[in-house]
């Protein structure tokens, strides 16, 4: 059988044909990466014409203590005692949400380390108390890896985790912790935490539960090309059995501060090249992100001409990525991802969780943070030359 090319693949994207591993791997070997890009792009534009999404979000880290020891990971810390180790009391959590009541997130996004020393009430009260603060606020918390330690730390099935956690007031699952799939490689990276079948489980049960879930993939480490199709094809074979995902987020791998410090970081064609397949294969999930955090405010801004639809969230404290050597801010203001968008050519829509529409934006309107940013730089600039 004669090798997928680009031409190929391309006659199977316009001909609305679904793509298989040969096509996908053709695409990760071919240099013409504004082409596929192109191709990407076409995708996207056939479901959400010109519209590129955002939410008003923040994101918390309530413990980095972890029982897991994963090669890739700069955040975690083993024990409650060693020297960075952090865990937030209930009040302290709460605050976080407190001190912004003035202009309040929609969501809260919180994913953590797994800590084998708290009672699971501690997780149940986290949440009731955000809903107490603020009741219409959406959470967004725990990845499968978390969910499905809960499980088995704390002796209940999956679905009981969750239906207490619903209880509380969780609406729906970040996509964290699903790296690569391949057990040659997940063995390696981060072999004492749920596995890659696991992790599956965990969304299918909690889509079978009316929950909407996002999915992740790592990359750019020690997997191959063929490793990471793998990782596509399988989300897209469990979103044709539930239809529960709601975004894909390919998420790079950044190296500083953790156990495989002595590789390099993925380069910006291939964070381009990653996301610009997943959006050619994943053609049964709604939205692919840029996650700024990951590739850059400036990438995830071109991201959104090369199969990308969502810029995520304003996030105002991320310390994972952070943790390890990311030089993208910890946040972004409201008015700055309006910019991002407008500047790509996008118009934006502000979205909640579930991908309601919030606001979206006349041609010319410019929010007053974005005015609030524009003048600062422009005193800014001002200075300097004067």
């Amino acid at each position: 059988m004669t090798a997928p090319t680009l031409a190929t693949v391309s006659e199977k994207v316009r001909a609305g044909e679904r793509l298989n591993a040969a096509d996908a791997l053709a695409l990760f070997l071919e240099a013409d990466i504004l082409s596929i890009g192109q191709l990407a792009n076409g995708v996207r534009e056939k479901r959400h014409g010109n519209a590129a999404f955002f939410n008003k979000n923040m994101r918390l880290e309530v413990t980095n203590v972890c029982v897991a020891s994963c090669l890739f990971c700069s955040f975690a810390k083993l024990e409650a005692h060693m020297p960075g180790a952090h865990t937030m009391s209930l009040a302290e959590a709460w605050h976080e949400l407190e001190v912004r009541m003035d202009d309040p997130p929609g969501e809260i996004h919180v994913v953590n380390g797994l800590h084998p020393g708290l009672p699971f009430s501690y997780y149940e009260d986290l949440l009731s108390g955000f809903k107490r603060i603020k009741s219409d606020v959406h959470l967004k918390c725990f990845t499968a890896v978390e969910i499905h330690f809960f499980a088995q730390h704390y002796k209940m099935t999956v679905r009981e985790v969750l239906e207490r956690l619903v209880a509380a007031g969780l609406g729906s699952l970040p996509g964290g912790g699903a790296e690569i799939f391949a057990p040659e490689v997940r063995t390696r990276i981060s072999d004492d935490k749920a596995t890659g079948a696991e992790w599956l489980e965990v969304h299918r049960v909690a889509h079978a539960m009316g929950l909407k879930t996002n999915a992740t993939m790592l990359y750019g480490h020690i997997e191959t090309f063929e490793h990471r199709i793998d990782h596509l094809l399988q989300l897209r074979a469990l979103q044709d059995e539930t239809g529960g995902f709601q975004a894909f987020i390919p998420l790079a791998f950044h190296p500083d501060g953790n156990g495989m410090k002595n590789l390099p970081a993925p380069t910006a064609i291939d964070d381009l090249r990653t996301l610009s397949i997943s959006r050619l294969v994943l053609d049964n999930f709604d939205h692919i992100k840029a996650y700024w955090v990951s590739s850059t405010p400036k990438i995830a801004q071109i991201a959104l001409r090369f199969g990308a639809d969502d810029l995520d969230g304003t996030i105002v404290h991320e310390t994972i990525y952070h943790a390890a050597g990311s030089t993208s801010p910890q946040g972004l203001a409201y008015g700055e991802l309006v910019r991002l968008i407008r500047e790509a050519g996008r118009t934006p829509i502000e979205r909640d969780t579930l991908y309601n529409i919030v606001r979206e934006f006349a041609p010319n309107e410019v929010p007053e943070a974005a005015m609030k940013v524009r003048d600062r730089k422009a005193n800014r600039h001002l200075a300097v030359v004067s």
